[in-house]
């Protein structure tokens, strides 16, 4: 019995420096933007507003709330290999000073392989960086009942030193009370999700 109550011990111990890890991890550094810099968020119907007036898109809240342009490319209905496609046009357009990279739900939707996800968001990742943008990743959810966000968005985060949110769309997307269909926020959805990337912004120290 004692033998099988320090198993338990043990194994509580273990769980909770775990949870005091993730709990700790640190936020890496943005750099700060100034009054001109530019802001991309670059995804799918997520990002796009999919469910919402265009004004209450996440892009647009998110403007509204760290005073900076926040220029809106979303495409619904695109997968990580439509975004791989068009991502260096569209930096090249508009020169932003951060991305913000939200997508993958689609290619979940349609079964495609978390490697090749992985790989599309890892490549999309590497065409930022080779031009001095700096990048923030929003984890999509997994399509399942008790789904949380896939492992990939936090493994390409830690590769890449990237911050990360991983909580909010996870959240929003659970709740009724946030969604106007079964896989897309309605505006007080869109609400919560911006406040979350500007709290992570504020956090990291580009605003």
């Amino acid at each position: 019995m004692r033998r099988v109550r320090h198993r338990v011990g043990s194994l509580a111990l273990v769980v909770s420096l775990s949870v005091l890890a993730a709990c700790g991890r640190e936020v890496p550094p943005l750099p700060r933007l100034g009054p001109e810099d530019k802001v991309l968020a670059f995804g799918d119907s997520l990002t796009y507003g999919t469910g919402a007036a265009p004004q209450e898109s996440y892009p647009e809240v998110l403007a509204r709330v760290i005073g900076r342009t926040v220029v809106a490319s979303g495409v619904p209905g695109e997968t990580t290999t439509g975004g791989l496609a068009r991502l260096d046009a569209v930096l090249e357009e508009h020169q932003p000073r951060i991305l913000l990279l939200c997508l993958g739900g689609n290619d979940m939707l349609r079964k495609v392989g978390a490697a090749t996800i992985e790989s599309n968001l890892r490549k999309m990742v590497e065409i930022a960086r080779r031009r001095g943008i700096a990048v923030v990743m929003i984890a999509v959810p997994e399509p399942a009942l008790f789904g949380g966000t896939a492992s990939f968005y936090r493994r390409i985060a830690d590769d890449f030193a990237l911050p990360l949110e991983d909580e909010v769309l996870n959240d929003v997307l659970k709740d009724n009370r946030l969604k106007s269909d079964p896989i897309h926020p309605n505006a007080e959805g869109y609400r919560r999700v911006a406040e979350a990337i500007a709290d992570l912004l504020r956090e990291a120290g580009a605003v």
